[in-house]
């Protein structure tokens, strides 16, 4: 079977519709051209690489604290996404709890682009989405992780770190922030998401020099807490991104079909609350 067949979970992916869901007048940036990803364009997409089921994470680009676009494609998916939103700090329980009646399964954090500091009261808020058993989609960079840490244990949130923690390029393994990620892996609540390679890259496709950071995620967290993402439809990328190539990546990565198996599909399945 190719790895194009293979059962797969994208565990980050976006949707941009600007046509039917106007951006919003606060956004630093709008993605346009090919960066725009409407949701019968991403079905497409799931159909030529056995995508089946999709996490779809709100993006700060565009949209900001507008949902809509996102909820209106988890309601056109029919169980076959969950989503991540955005929601401000102060966002009470019954606010989650309504975003979890349309499928949302937790809110996400970008202080690669709205920096630390934004999230200095974000406590409260991560205390009320672990009573909720909601998840905690976290897009960090460098060593930002850090300043993180102490807040995420106490919240005891569970936590989904984006595209491998973002390390600082060029920097090594044993970068403090991404030797904090690794120290996370026998918490048992933080799954990390093997994908934006070209985010922490200093090469072009197929990103060589990030094999090192994958070899120890993967033996840091094991296959149990990792998980694949397209990050479709590629939002600034340096280079021209497909997820064609990078499937094969995962293929060369893991050899074993056993094994992407278990990155694919077993781990998202039970890491998301998919059922079948």
């Amino acid at each position: 079977m190719s790895v194009f067949e293979e059962r797969k979970i994208d565990c980050h992916c976006h949707v941009l519709d600007p046509a039917r869901f106007p951006y919003a007048a606060d956004v630093a940036y709008r993605p346009v051209a090919q960066e725009i990803g409407p949701v019968h364009q991403y079905l497409q997409v799931m159909d030529a690489y056995g995508i089946e089921r999709a996490l779809m994470v709100a993006p700060n680009s565009g949209y900001n604290l507008d949902n809509r676009c996102l909820l209106d494609a988890l309601e056109l998916g029919r169980g076959r996404f969950k989503g991540i939103a955005i929601v401000g700090l102060d966002a009470d329980v019954q606010d989650l709890q309504t975003l979890q009646a349309q499928g949302v399964i937790g809110v996400a954090f970008n202080p690669s682009y709205l920096g630390v500091d934004f999230y200095s009261a974000a406590e409260p808020l991560l205390r009320r989405m672990a009573q909720l058993d909601m998840v905690l989609s976290l897009q960090v960079e460098h060593d930002q992780l850090l300043a993180f840490l102490p807040m995420l244990a106490r919240s005891e949130v569970r936590v989904l770190i984006d595209h491998c923690g973002r390390p600082a390029a060029g920097v090594g393994v044993q970068q403090a922030g991404f030797q904090a990620l690794l120290g996370c892996a026998s918490s048992g609540r933080v799954a990390v998401k093997l994908s934006g390679f070209q985010k922490f890259s200093l090469l072009p496709p197929p990103f060589d020099d990030c094999r090192p950071y994958l070899d120890a995620l993967l033996d840091a967290f094991t296959l149990d807490a990792c998980l694949w993402a397209s990050d479709w439809p590629y939002l600034r990328p340096a280079h021209r991104l497909d997820v064609g190539p990078l499937l094969r990546q995962v293929e060369r990565l893991l050899p074993s079909m056993a094994d992407r198996t278990r990155l694919f599909w077993d781990t998202p399945k039970r890491w998301l609350g998919f059922a079948n």
